[in-house]
This record gives structure tokens, sequence and C-alpha cells, in this order.
């Protein structure tokens, strides 16, 4: 099956798939194209950024400045925790914030993940798997058919797992932490 969704990203197409948190949407992050398609699923502006789920500390350095503050979390926080870096690189550019030039990105827990993602030696998309706007699915089982339909892929996995919670979303502004999301 892995083998099979790395064909699938390595394509440029995009899949519906379980994550350490809600079921998600996903593409490879640094393909423009699938980048779009995922905006274009989720009929989201191209203005209101993704997340990027990374297998490790040593990827994500390939993607962006870790702040000495940022590693620190990453090695407190126990729960689903996604970060706001600036100035990303390699990666699709309509994933990047424009507004500030910023990337929300998270190492994942979640083992069919953080295998999936390092086997495919790329960063994924990770956005909720539903219309903007409209309610986070908790489970497979309440994911629309809108969505169903429009991806490439769906992975056959935990489909009776519910989660209750998205990831924590934090911005490190120098010293500060801001919280975005709990």
């Amino acid at each position: 099956m892995v083998n099979y969704i790395l064909e699938v990203l390595d394509k440029g197409k995009t899949i519906l798939y379980p994550t350490d948190t809600v079921w998600g949407i996903g593409c490879d992050a640094s393909n423009e194209k699938a980048v779009a398609k995922i905006y274009e699923i989720k009929q989201r502006e191209e203005s209101k950024s993704l997340i990027v789920l990374v297998s490790s500390l040593n990827m994500l350095k390939k993607y962006v400045k870790v702040p000495k503050k940022a590693i620190e979390l990453i090695k407190e926080t126990t729960k689903p925790t996604t970060i706001i870096y600036t100035n990303p690189k390699n990666v699709a550019e309509n994933i990047i914030n424009k507004k500030d030039n910023t990337l929300a990105i998270r190492i994942v827990k979640d083992d069919f993940c953080r295998k999936l993602i390092k086997k495919f030696r790329k960063p994924i998309v990770s956005t909720s798997a539903n219309i903007s706007g409209e309610v986070t699915p908790k489970s497979f089982s309440e994911i629309s058919q809108p969505i169903l339909s429009s991806v490439d892929y769906v992975v056959n996995l935990r489909e009776n797992k519910i989660s209750t919670k998205s990831s924590t979303i934090l911005k490190i502004d120098g010293e500060d932490i801001i919280v975005i999301r709990e």
C-alpha cells in the first residue's frame, strides 16, 4: 500500500489519509499543481495557508531555519503541535503565506505518516478533509462525498478512528510564543 501511495504522490496527485490528528487531504508539498488541486478540492482561497508534515527535525531543517525556541518546543511537546516558521524554502510557492512569508509545519509522531513521509523524502500537505468553512470531520464516516470523490486516492487505514482535536498551532516571534490555535 505505501508504495502505491508514493506513486500517487510522485505523480502530483492527492490523497485522503489519517494523520496524527484528523483525516487529512494531502499531496507533495513541493508540487505547485498538486497544492493548487488541494485548494480547489477544499474550495479555499490560496491566501489561506495549509499545514505541511515532515518526518523529523533533520527533514524540517531542509525547509526552514529552525529557531532554538522551536527545537525546545518540539522536544517538550507530547501532543501534535504545528509551528509557523518564516522564510520557507524548497516547497511550492503557493503553499507559502504571501502576507508574511511563513509556513506552518508539524513533525508527525504517527507511525504511518512518519514512515510514508520518510520514504517519500519530501514534505506532505495536511489539511483537514472538509470543504473550507465546514466542520472538520472527526472520523472517516463524517467526510463528505464531494471530498471523497475529489481526491485521487483514499488510504484504507483506521477508518473507525475518531479524532476530536486538530493540532495546536504556535508561532514563534522572537522570544514570544503566540498561540494561534489551541
